[in-house]
């Protein structure tokens, strides 16, 4: 069940409000009968990774590893070639 709570009281009573949202509470804060805002609980969620999502779509050459030519590698430096 939320909590509906007017701004005054939210002003007054802010930590044992935070402390209720973090134990899982959620509080709506009302501004004239009129709910303004709602204070619910940070969740982490963890995602888990998938692997493999573009096997067989991309492919790494051969040479991926194989050294830049140094007029290549004289152009990332800043350098003449």
């Amino acid at each position: 069940m939320i909590k509906v709570i007017n701004i005054h009281e939210a002003k007054t009573h802010l930590s044992r409000i935070i402390d209720e949202v973090a134990a899982g509470r959620e509080v709506v804060i009302a501004k004239s009968g009129k709910p303004m805002a709602r204070l619910s609980p940070i969740t982490e969620s963890v995602k888990k990774k998938r692997l493999g999502l573009l096997k067989g779509r991309i492919s790494v050459p051969d040479d991926f590893n194989v050294p830049l030519p140094d007029e290549v590698l004289a152009t990332f430096e800043g350098r003449q070639p």
